[in-house]
């Protein structure tokens, strides 16, 4: 089984984040004390363990500028979501984490994990996963109920316009990843219509994150985003997807550049409320 590379070393933006912004999209990883799943696709980068991935972490945060993060459970760990807890433990207040749950959860797992910080489960179309739609449509109003909610990752363009109306009714807020992770780059295809449409409506939030895992060529996501961020400004987050797992041959980003670019297109009020006020709304209240 193939490992996976190491983040580059952090290296510091251009552009000057509000204080107290967020960094909406890490992965934790661990040592050995965290067992991996055993259908995990790779292996994390060797000859770390969990306080250096921590230590990575903290480095990291620090050459962006932000203060605050979210860490998203990672598939590598399965439904164990120790990891996670134990990396929001540690990093304290101003962090939360988003675990995985199967269908058929119990009600004291969920609070367990909202007791825990944990702020939302992931539901995973694209690299599989341990929740399924209809799972996660049915355990919405449980997570509604201990102030939790849903983030998503799936190709927009095979499943948003099946799913959008089951979206309107949902009693807690959905969360997509990545930009939909289109699978076609024109800003106005049905897919990207249907984000923008539940995006308006306010029941969407979008992570502008990880445009290098769906082109080569970074910029070329960017009117995808400007049509995202238009739709509802105030419904938008920001994420650098580090340290840039299950890569699949792509080659590895530099958080400061995926920064810089998200800055180049938008304005100083925008970045206000992608980096800080949102999330903070989403994630703290």
């Amino acid at each position: 089984m193939d490992n996976a590379d190491p983040p580059h070393a952090p290296t510091t933006p251009v552009t000057h984040l509000p204080p107290g912004s967020w960094d909406a999209h890490v992965h934790l990883l661990g040592g050995p004390e965290h067992p991996l799943s055993p259908t995990r696709v790779e292996n994390p980068a060797p000859g770390f363990n969990f306080d250096d991935w921590l230590a990575l972490y903290r480095g990291h945060l620090e050459s962006l500028g932000c203060t605050r993060g979210l860490i998203v459970h990672s598939i590598l760990y399965g439904n164990d979501n120790t990891v996670t807890l134990d990396a929001v433990r540690e990093m304290g207040d101003g962090f939360k984490g988003v675990g995985l749950l199967p269908d058929d959860s119990q009600t004291a797992k969920i609070k367990r994990l909202a007791d825990s910080d944990i702020c939302a489960v992931r539901l995973n179309y694209v690299h599989g996963g341990i929740l399924t739609w209809d799972g996660a449509c049915k355990m919405a109003p449980r997570l509604a109920d201990h102030g939790m909610h849903i983030q998503m990752l799936l190709h927009a363009d095979q499943h948003i316009e099946q799913i959008a109306d089951d979206v309107r009714t949902l009693p807690t807020p959905l969360v997509i990843d990545h930009c939909g992770w289109p699978t076609d780059l024109t800003p106005d295809t049905p897919a990207i219509d249907t984000l923008c449409a539940l995006l308006a409506e306010g029941h969407i939030w979008i992570k502008l994150s990880a445009p290098y895992r769906f082109t080569t060529a970074p910029l070329e996501a960017n009117p995808i985003m400007r049509r995202l961020i238009d739709a509802n400004p105030d419904q938008c987050l920001w994420g650098s997807d580090w340290p840039h797992i299950m890569l699949n041959g792509v080659p590895t980003p530099h958080p400061a550049d995926l920064l810089d670019d998200l800055a180049a297109i938008t304005t100083a009020e925008e970045r206000q409320k992608i980096f800080k006020s949102n999330p903070d709304r989403l994630f703290c209240t």
